[in-house]
C-alpha cells in the first residue's frame, strides 16, 4: 500500500511540472481557430426594434435609437423600426426628425388599411406638425422684429 501511495506522489510531483494538458483537459483555441468556429450573426430587424424597446422603456434614448436606426438599415421596410425612431426623437425633443420618421412608418406599413388605423401615430403627426408650424411662425415673427429694429 506504501509503495503504492509512494508511487501516485512520485507521479504528480513529476507531472505538475509538465505544462502540457492532461487527459481531458482543453486548451483555448488560437484566435484564427475561433473565427472558423463561430461566425457572429447579426440580430435579425424584429430582433433590433425589441432590442431597442428595452433602451426605450428604460429611457436610454440614444441606445433605443442606435438599435432602430439598425434595424432600418438592415430591412428597410420593417415598419416597427421607424415607428420606433419617432418615439425616440419626439422625447429627445427632435419634432422634425420625429415627423419624419413617423411619416416614414406610415409609408412602410404594408396596406392603407393598417395605416388609417394607425390613429396614435397620425395624432403625433398632427401634434408634431401644429408643434413645428408654431416655432417656425414664432422664429419668423422674430426674425421680422429683429430686422425691423434694427432698420
Amino acid at each position: 500500500m506504501r509503495s503504492i501511495m509512494a508511487a501516485l506522489v512520485f507521479c504528480l510531483i513529476a507531472l505538475s511540472g509538465f505544462p502540457a494538458p492532461l487527459l481531458g483537459q482543453h486548451t483555448a483555441p488560437e484566435p484564427d481557430e475561433l473565427e472558423s468556429i463561430y461566425h457572429y450573426v447579426p440580430p435579425s430587424a424584429k430582433q433590433s426594434v425589441e432590442i431597442g424597446d428595452f433602451y426605450f422603456r428604460r429611457k436610454k434614448y440614444p441606445g433605443a435609437l442606435s438599435r432602430y436606426e439598425e434595424a432600418a438599415r438592415d430591412d428597410p421596410y420593417y415598419a416597427e423600426a421607424y415607428l420606433g425612431m419617432g418615439k425616440v426623437y419626439e422625447k429627445m425633443g427632435k419634432g422634425r426628425e420625429a415627423l419624419d420618421a413617423y411619416n416614414k412608418y406610415l409609408d412602410t406599413l404594408p396596406s392603407k388599411k393598417q395605416a388609417d388605423e394607425a390613429t396614435d401615430v397620425q395624432k403625433a403627426i398632427r401634434r408634431l406638425e401644429h408643434e413645428l408650424n408654431r416655432e417656425h411662425k414664432g422664429n419668423h415673427s422674430t426674425q421680422a422684429a429683429a430686422t425691423g429694429a434694427e432698420n
